[in-house]
Order: structure tokens, then sequence, then C-alpha cells
């Protein structure tokens, strides 16, 4: 009677071990758009601890910029230094992001040389979805980023006329221009696929945008060839509405605008050339 037991359990094992490579063999019910975006965003912010130097910028440009220029040359261009670090504070938020957006491009470059681009081109999840990450986790650096410059700022005395309502304003607007250039950044990365040559056009477009701006000095004073380009510098402009926007300032409308303009018409260009590299990509 114990022989027919013992010939069951060996045949339903071998049952129940079809039915489980059976169920592994089942297509899966394909990832939303959103799902896939947020588990590369979170991938991405993961890749930090690998590259510190990307969050050790974020901290250290604020910092460097901010009190440096403050106290050295604060006296000399507005009187005080009090005076000074309401007109540059603004100037240093739209600079220090804007040089962080580098490093979005910098990453996706090196997925594309180290082949983990193309594993995941070949995933059954929104094409979109690789992109939309790599934006959310620039989002998050970019938040950071600002937090440090306003910290730093009320440390130092800073007190925003416009209040937590205008300083929130200025940060949305920065933060959205600063994604129109991580798409552009991220279109260069898939043309030149490489780290290295990103980050070095970003700084060859970057810094003179930084430096020939009205981030650190008005133009007044400027060679009039100068103020030419700092009048359609879109760091000027970006800098001008936030300076506004932070000290509750009327007339900076014009200049909201602008940078409004500027991130929709970078965004409509950017994305849509991204997405048709990242499809052609192989």
């Amino acid at each position: 009677m114990s022989a027919p037991a013992a010939v069951t359990r060996p045949a339903a094992a071998q049952t129940h071990q079809i039915d489980i490579l059976l169920a592994a063999g089942r297509s899966r019910r394909r990832a939303g758009a959103l799902a896939a975006s947020a588990t590369f965003g979170r991938r991405a912010m993961l890749k930090i601890k690998h590259d510190p130097k990307q969050l050790v910028d974020s901290v250290a440009i604020p910092i460097l910029f901010t009190v440096l220029f403050t106290y050295l040359f604060g006296g000399a261009i507005s009187g005080s230094p009090g005076d000074y670090l309401k007109f540059l504070l603004p100037g240093v938020l739209t600079m220090s992001i804007a040089i962080v957006t580098m490093y979005g491009g910098a990453r996706l470059a090196q997925d594309v040389t180290t082949g983990a681009f193309d594993r995941f081109r070949a995933l059954s999840v929104w094409r979109g979805a690789f992109v939309l990450g790599g934006l959310l986790s620039d989002a998050a650096r970019y938040l950071f980023a600002s937090a440090i410059v306003v910290a730093l700022g009320l440390i130092m005395g800073y007190r925003p006329d416009g209040g937590a309502p205008g300083v929130l304003a200025a940060v949305a607007l920065v933060v959205a221009f600063g994604l129109s250039l991580s798409l552009l950044w991220a279109a260069v990365a898939l043309l030149v696929r490489d780290p290295a040559v990103v980050i070095s056009i970003a700084n060859v477009v970057l810094m003179p945008l930084s430096f020939a701006s009205n981030i650190f000095a008005q133009p007044g004073t400027m060679p009039g060839w100068l103020q030419a380009f700092v009048a359609v510098n879109p760091l000027s402009h970006v800098a001008t509405a936030a300076r506004g926007l932070m000290s509750n300032a009327g007339g900076t409308g014009g200049s909201v605008a602008w940078s409004l303009i500027a991130t929709a018409v970078i965004t409509a260009v950017c994305a849509p050339l991204t997405l048709r590299l990242y499809s052609r990509r192989g």
C-alpha cells in the first residue's frame, strides 16, 4: 500500500516544478509609463552614490560664489555686502542650476558607452520613460541645489521681500528652465555619446552665458557690445525674473514671460529631438 504513495510524491513534485517554469515563462503585464519613469528616476538617483561629484557641485558652487562674491565684491559693487546679497543670490540660484544641468547629459552618455542604454531600449516599457526618469532625477537635484542657495542666503542675512511665495515662484521658474536645459544636454549626449565631451561642450556654452550676464553685476557699466549680448542672454532674463519674484519688485513680468517662452521653446525643440535620437539609436 506504501508503493503508490511513494510514486505519487515525486510525480506531484515534478508537476509543481513544471507549473513554476510555466508561470515564469508567462508574459507579465507591461509596466505603466509613470511606474517605469519612477523606476528609472530612482536608478538615476542611486547612481549619484557612484558619482558624488554631481552632488558636490550642487553644494560647492552656491557656497563658493555666494560667499566669496558677497564679501569680496559686495562693498565695491553695491556699497555693502547685505545690499549686494539681495542682488546676487537670485543670480547664483540661476547659475548654480544651469551649471549642474550638464550632469544629466553626462549620465546619459555614460549609459550609452557602457551598453546599459541599449539594454533599457529592449525593455517592454514606454520609450520615453528612460528620458522622463532622468528628468525626475534632475528635478530632485535642482531642488536640492535651490535649497542650499536659499538656506545659505538666509544664514548670511538675506531676507526676501517676496516672502515664501516669491521664493517658491522663483525656484519653480529656475527649475523649469533647468529641466529644459537637461533636454538639450540629453540630445547632445545621444549625438556625441561621450560623457567627457558632453561636459566640455556644456562648459563652453554655460560659462560664457553665466559670466557675460547680469548675475554678478548690472550691465550698465559694461561695454556696449557686451551689453547687447547680456540683453539677449537667457540666463540674464531668468536671473532678472527670479530677482523680481524674490524681492516682490514690480515690472518683472516681461522677464518672467521671456523666461517662460525661452523654457517652452527649448523644450519644444529638444524634447522631440531627444526622443527621436533615442528611438533611432542603434
